[in-house]
């Protein structure tokens, strides 16, 4: 369904003329009906407007995709459409009330408030012949929008001045059991988790380098290499799922990972490091008292999870978001602007500014041709997982707490720099150039988001 524009119709090619007057217009009205219920009102305005001919991973190709000239940019288009983003879960979320994506609403907010749909190359072109939202249609997804942000996404922290901004401040804290934290304190630093035990959680993830350990691969027993970037502990509670595939679905899984994979720990099960761990008397003692039932892979992991979701790292951006105004200088805040209009915010959004989402890596322009390195196991992203084609060189979004902090950077680890991880960014995910300034100011603001353990600043 689209609707009637006629002031464009001079402009169009004699040929394509033609395939505009063959494509049905009518008008965009039928989200009105349901006046009571502004998440259908969403789902019909992007059903209307065919949001979804170009947003679906299975949108079918237009009759005239397969005529020359214009074919094969529109193939290329839909591609690029479906991979920033397929509508077809939200709208199928929003028609049955159930909860939709933090990063879904975030990039459909976006286009509302930038009129960036359609694209202004397609302006001219049957594909969009007469869709665009009008400015009724505007205010009810932005209203959508910020109400559920309040209900679902806000956290209880924030002041109300920002309880519509697309990120968010940390909560105070995440509930946890004081004892076994202790206990996974302890063993996220010990070494009996390791075959040869010399490798220890916090050899890959340290607490003293930003969750990390600032290599490009870490290294694993018997000095192996592994094939992805480790990512921060610090904050990982936060994320949707786990590792850069998303294979673990909270930090508990997460924790039986490392040490049974041959190339870090190298254990083939749990058994021995329960056997090794049992000759710790005094630890034994202690664990048993909050694990009665004993050593096995759920209590370790689970001690160890418990320990995590206390790594949270409050920022003066957080304070900032929490009510205090003067936590920012000017600077800072512009960063904060253009971060949000160059739609770093669509991805890297709420509680964890980021980790709430699979983001194709290169969406504008090929990113592992611009690498030229080759492809390895690890490029293969959440395809790794699912085995869907789609799913290939798809990542979880990390998060940019410390990001300042956490180099190198992307999951190969090949980007040095914050400010080149912002203009790879800018060009592959958003399609632009962003000028030095800009680039200056945005990593100005993004070093607000370093944070603070047990009261001090990491470093």
């Amino acid at each position: 369904m689209r609707k009637t524009i006629n002031a464009k119709m001079p402009a169009l090619p004699v040929g394509l003329c033609a395939l505009a007057f063959a494509v049905t217009s009518c008008g965009s009205s039928g989200y009105k009906k349901f006046a009571d219920n502004e998440g259908k009102q969403v789902a019909t305005i992007l059903r209307e407007n065919d949001c979804l001919a170009c947003h679906a991973e299975n949108a079918p190709l237009p009759f005239y995709g397969n005529l020359p000239l214009i074919g094969p940019a529109v193939r290329a288009d839909l591609r690029e459409a479906a991979r920033y983003v397929d509508l077809t879960a939200l709208v199928e979320a929003l028609e049955n009330g159930l909860p939709v994506s933090e990063v879904d609403l975030a990039k459909v907010e976006h286009t509302a408030l930038s009129g960036s749909m359609p694209p202004a190359k397609y302006s001219y072109m049957p594909m969009h012949w007469g869709t665009g939202l009008d400015d009724k249609e505007k205010a009810v997804i932005l209203s959508w929008a910020k109400g559920v942000r309040k209900d679902r996404f806000a956290t209880e922290t924030v002041a109300e001045a920002f309880e519509n901004e697309p990120l968010q401040p940390l909560m105070k804290s995440l509930p946890t059991d004081p004892a076994k934290v202790e206990l996974g304190f302890a063993l996220y630093h010990d070494t009996r988790l390791s075959a040869d035990h010399t490798i220890s959680c916090a050899t890959c993830h340290g607490l003293s380098t930003g969750g990390v350990d600032r290599k490009p691969y870490s290294e694993g027993i018997n000095g192996q290499l592994g094939g992805v970037n480790a990512p921060t502990v610090y904050n990982a509670a936060l994320n949707f799922v786990q590792f850069w595939d998303g294979r673990a679905a909270d930090l508990k899984e997460q924790a039986a990972g490392p040490p049974l994979n041959p190339v870090e720990m190298g254990y083939a099960s749990f058994d021995p490091i329960c056997e090794a761990l049992a000759l710790d008397k005094d630890f034994t003692k202690k664990f048993m008292e909050s694990y009665p039932e004993g050593y096995s892979q759920a209590t370790i992991t689970d001690a160890i999870a418990e320990f995590e979701k206390t790594l949270l790292t409050p920022s003066r951006f957080d304070s900032y978001l929490m009510g205090d105004k003067n936590a920012l200088t000017a600077e800072e805040l512009e960063g904060y602007r253009l971060f949000k209009d160059n739609k770093c915010a669509t991805c890297h959004v709420g509680v964890n500014v980021g980790g709430q989402s699979y983001e194709f890596m290169g969406i504008k322009n090929s990113y592992f041709d611009y690498r030229g390195t080759g492809l390895t196991d690890g490029d293969n992203g959440r395809y790794a997982v699912t085995g869907k084609e789609s799913d290939r060189h798809t990542f979880k979004t990390p998060t940019l707490r410390n990001v300042t902090l956490t180099y190198p950077y992307l999951h190969d680890g090949t980007v040095a720099s914050v400010e080149d991880a912002v203009r790879i960014m800018h060009e592959f995910q958003a399609g632009k150039e962003p000028r030095d300034a800009e680039v200056e100011k945005i990593v100005v603001f993004l070093k607000t988001l370093n944070g603070e353990y047990q009261g001090k600043m990491l470093q």
